[in-house]
């Protein structure tokens, strides 16, 4: 499939702003859905339309949050496994044989668990964009 080509931009305005009316410009960017400042002050300037997306900052938080203890999940499910892996190696010891199995048990429970709360995080995730 061939990309579609687009002229380069080759010129240039400069303009000057106080920092306050920087600030100002830099804040209403952001409450959009442009991706460069650049995008937006073209649009702007053109006549074009801007799409403000409205954001719920109690959400982008517990976004942050989330996603953080989902990388932490992932962690320490991965550290889990290794640990399981390394002890299938003394399956002789009587006393670690029952140790096992019901760790095995355990780290399925968890497993199960943690691609629960990775759906309906991709989920919440997925809808807080489209937004």
């Amino acid at each position: 499939m061939k990309r579609k080509e687009t002229p380069n931009r080759t010129r240039k305005i400069t303009i000057r702003l106080l920092p306050s009316e920087y600030e100002q410009l830099t804040e209403r960017f952001k409450a959009t859905t442009s991706r460069r400042l650049s995008q937006y002050l073209r649009r702007m300037l053109l006549g074009k339309p801007v799409q403000v997306r409205y954001r719920n900052q109690s959400a982008d938080e517990f976004l942050s949050v989330a996603l953080q203890l989902k990388k932490e999940l992932t962690a320490i499910g991965n550290n889990y496994n290794q640990v399981l892996k390394k002890l299938q190696l003394y399956r002789e010891i009587k006393e670690l044989k029952s140790w096992i199995v019901e760790q095995e048990m355990m780290q399925q429970q968890f497993l199960e668990k943690t691609n629960q709360i990775n759906e309906a995080m991709d989920k919440v995730y997925q809808q807080w964009l489209q937004k």
